[in-house]
């Protein structure tokens, strides 16, 4: 292989949305076996240090040197893994890697590179409310670091014509609030109802939080950068499981549609 050291490899791994118990064995394989970690900072942290281990953690802003500090390191020889909370492949690690890559010198494609998968904030978020994403869904990003807000309204809006439900991955920093506005705006405006909106912030740590709301009850301030929400569709169902309101309800999306 021209160009590339021999021994080198690159994973890009998801490290789940938290809990240790949540990341993969195979992911937990190639942690082991890495000489380099790299990702964000806080993300990095999560891997525990141990002799032989070099962390590189860095801001979120910088995903594509991060991704050619990855493969060149990788190029050299070392057993690198690029590390993203959830799934890599969701708004997340993987895409930058390969846009690096595609764009980068023609020795870093004869690389062993891996993507390994992770479970993602939603499904982490959906297997605690129930199943709200049990009939088709769709996933949208609501930043617009990457895209503008024409467009992911006009995606919103698609959502909401096609009667899918909707996970929504960071709704609202602190720096553009006001994006989280206009889609709760949006949404009351183009649906309509009552229909659930799930708010789960920190899912599977300690910081967990999970509420149900009414989508006319839904306020920007409910969400930060930490939750996932979620919005059903017009089908979606409440189970209540108890009068006291003791038990938390479930959520759930029927597979089936009346013809």
């Amino acid at each position: 292989m021209s160009g590339v050291a021999q021994g080198g490899w690159l994973v890009i791994a998801g490290l789940g949305p938290g809990d240790w118990q949540l990341v993969t064995p195979e992911v937990e394989e190639a942690l082991a076996e890495a000489t380099d970690i790299i990702g964000y900072i806080p993300y990095v942290a999560r891997v525990p240090d141990r002799a032989g281990l070099v962390k590189h953690a860095s801001d979120n802003r910088v995903e594509i040197d991060r991704a050619r500090h990855a493969l060149e390191l990788a190029t050299r020889g070392r057993r690198v893994v690029v590390v993203s909370s959830g799934d890599p492949g969701v708004f997340a690690m993987a895409s930058a890697v390969f846009e690096a890559l595609e764009a980068g010198p023609e020795a870093w494609r004869a690389l062993d590179l891996r993507v390994l998968p992770g479970i993602t904030a939603m499904l982490a978020a959906s297997a605690r409310a129930g199943a709200p994403l049990g009939h088709d869904f769709c996933a949208i990003n609501l930043s617009d670091n990457l895209k503008p807000w024409v467009l992911i309204e006009k995606r919103l809006r698609l959502a909401v014509e096609g009667d899918f439900a909707m996970a929504f991955y960071n709704p609202r920093s602190k720096s553009r609030p006001e994006g989280f506005a206009r889609t709760l705006d949006l949404l009351n405006e183009t649906c309509g109802d009552r229909r659930p909106v799930i708010f789960a912030r920190a899912v599977s740590t300690p910081d967990e939080e999970l509420r149900v709301v009414p989508l006319p009850e839904c306020t920007p301030e409910m969400a930060d950068m930490r939750t996932v929400v979620i919005v059903g569709s017009s089908r979606t169902r409440i189970i209540a499981r108890d009068k006291a309101g003791e038990r938390s309800p479930i959520v759930y999306t029927p597979r089936s549609v009346p013809v």
